[in-house]
């Protein structure tokens, strides 16, 4: 079954910006049609939707991209990661396969069946993983050929406690953990990170969660491609799991506009 992709956007910033927020994890809506293949009841897939979502992080990155100097640029999933997680490996290189969790899930945040371990991923693979990387490959070709390099800031959060499916959640756990990748993360990009989040409480690098996203057609070949992530705990900015966004929201999105305008 083929469809016009709807299920991400490409907001656009100003034409000198380099930067692309890449907001991955925000949304909870999932197609009627990939509904009926997840095992979960209503009340169980409420229940997981408020552990795996980055709630409110698409807010965070809209009012960012409000308060910069110069506007970035910004490309949002639409769709909830119980789809598919564009972020992942699309084969043996993820590691997160090992929990059931490549870029189609078949467990939970709790370890639990979400699909039946021998499900096919390659139609949700066909129809919203590999049009949205296109998408995203198209979108950074289109800041290096119009500033000649591109900085993409990937806008996630992460529970305060950790939880089953995590492969290393016995790490540290700061208030922002900014996940960087030995090729594609400069340490003036880090620095500049910890420099325009210190407000927000303690930042670290890597733990719980490690690497930053670039589309396979840059990753490992393309230095005019930089990347860092950003993983806010989500007990800094709303109540878990799930709940309402509160003040810390503004103050995350005027730090994460320091950073922008900082790169």
């Amino acid at each position: 079954m083929t469809e016009p992709v709807t299920s991400f956007e490409l907001l656009p910033g100003a034409a000198e910006s380099p930067v692309l927020l890449h907001v991955p994890h925000s949304a909870r809506a999932i197609p009627e049609d990939v509904r009926t293949g997840i095992l979960l009841d209503d009340p169980s897939l409420r229940r997981e939707l408020d552990h795996i979502t980055d709630a409110h992080t698409d807010r965070i990155a809209e009012r960012a991209a409000a308060l910069a100097e110069i506007t970035p640029w910004r490309f949002v999933n639409r769709l909830s990661r119980l789809v598919v997680d564009p972020e992942r490996f699309p084969d043996d290189r993820e590691e997160m396969l090992a929990a059931g969790m490549g870029a189609v899930y078949t467990r939970t945040t709790h370890r639990g069946e979400l699909r039946p371990a021998d499900a096919d991923p390659e139609p949700l693979l066909e129809r919203y993983f590999r049009p949205y990387a296109r998408a995203m490959s198209e979108a950074v070709a289109g800041r290096l050929a119009a500033t000649g390099r591109a900085v993409v800031i990937d806008v996630h959060s992460y529970p305060a406690e950790p939880l089953p499916y995590e492969l290393h959640g016995a790490g540290p756990r700061p208030a922002v953990c900014l996940g960087t990748d030995a090729f594609h993360t400069p340490p003036a990009l880090t620095g500049a990170a910890r420099t325009a989040l210190a407000g927000c409480g303690e930042t670290g690098l890597d733990s719980p969660f490690s690497g930053t996203y670039v589309p396979l057609e840059y990753y490992g070949r393309d230095r005019r491609v930089s990347a860092l992530m950003v993983e806010i705990r989500r007990d800094t900015y709303m109540a878990e799991p799930g709940g309402p966004a509160g003040p810390g929201l503004e103050r995350l999105a005027a730090a994460l506009a320091g950073l922008v305008d900082a790169v």
